[in-house]
């Protein structure tokens, strides 16, 4: 009989959910996946339902180790782009659109 311990996730495994659990995470991933290095404006743009404050919140929380904030000298420019462990993330979220299609029709 398998007991409770037998089915104990894997903390790494939480932790990758946990990110991408996270409201508006997945978004941000996928517009940097396809648009490349983004100024804050843009993401507002392409995530557009999503506070300015929860943006920031969640910009910040990618920062620790999926996402970059680039900035310039003599520049107010500021943008956002993914690591190279955020990059790593295309076949997953490939995957995920390819789940999505089949399990919600393909897009229009």
């Amino acid at each position: 009989m398998e007991t409770k311990e037998d089915t104990k996730l894997c903390p790494k495994f939480m932790k990758t959910f946990e990110i991408l659990g996270r409201k508006w995470n997945g978004l941000i991933i996928e517009v940097l996946l396809n648009n490349g290095p983004s100024r804050f404006k843009d993401l507002t743009g392409a995530v557009c339902t999503c506070s300015d404050r929860v943006l920031v919140e969640r910009l910040k929380e990618l920062e620790e180790g999926l996402v970059e904030r680039r900035t310039y000298v003599d520049s107010a420019l500021i943008e956002y782009a993914l690591t190279e462990r955020g990059e790593a993330m295309r076949p997953l979220m490939d995957e995920i659109h390819e789940w999505a299609d089949e399990t919600y029709g393909a897009k229009a």
